[in-house]
């Protein structure tokens, strides 16, 4: 019995990825990946060095990790927008839902894909080019999209879809940047209300009328 009560009391708690990659997340969200120091990771995720290696391999891993987790969470309503029925209601969702991610007063300000790796040394070259890409594929989402609201003649006459596209694309990230900055939801709300009033198409009441 004494034997039985001593294992028990040596055994390690049980180790929850999940929580520990939300842990990692948020720091890497809040502070970038060059700005985040293993020793900060270790603390916060309540693990040693060896174990955090155990689990996850790397810090460039661990980040690569958090990032999937991110993107298929928190920000899971971007995909949901691309669905919209019409390229109109796509930038609306997109960007008003993203005004008030953004700045979300429980969660870090501004966007991880964005303000992640900007500018960092060479070391840090790999993680840069994975967001690079991620900003890539959002805007050739974006592309695609309008390419489809051309043919489908929602966008007036000599507009060009890609530079739709990356209009929207540096809008969503000028917007992370401002948030980051201390921007608030309502100053935000009003920059997309503005784009929104000056959109190059079809509003989706007017194509609803047409129908």
């Amino acid at each position: 019995m004494m034997e039985e009560t001593r294992r028990s009391r040596g055994r390690p708690s049980q180790f929850d990825a999940q929580i520990a990659l939300e842990t990692a997340m948020e720091l890497f969200w809040a502070q970038g990946y060059e700005g985040t120091s293993m020793a900060e990771l270790t603390e916060a995720m309540n693990i040693n060095k060896p174990s955090l290696y155990a689990a996850f391999g790397s810090k460039e891993n661990l980040f690569k990790l958090a990032l999937e987790h991110y993107l298929k969470g928190s920000i899971s309503f971007i995909s949901a927008a691309l669905q919209a029925p019409t390229a109109y209601e796509v930038v609306q969702q997109l960007l008003l839902n993203s005004a008030r991610f953004l700045t979300q007063e429980d969660k870090p300000a501004g966007c991880m894909v964005n303000l992640g790796s900007l500018s960092c040394g060479k070391e840090a070259a790999p993680v840069q080019q994975v967001l690079i890409a991620r900003r890539k594929q959002f805007e050739a989402a974006l592309l695609q999209r309008f390419e489809r609201a051309q043919a489908e003649g929602e966008l007036t006459a000599g507009t060009q879809a890609a530079d739709l596209a990356k209009y929207v694309a540096t809008l969503h990230q000028g917007m992370s940047i401002q948030a980051a900055s201390g921007a608030s939801r309502e100053a935000l709300e009003a920059l997309v209300n503005m784009v929104l009033a000056n959109w190059p198409g079809k509003k989706a009441a007017e194509l609803h009328l047409e129908n």
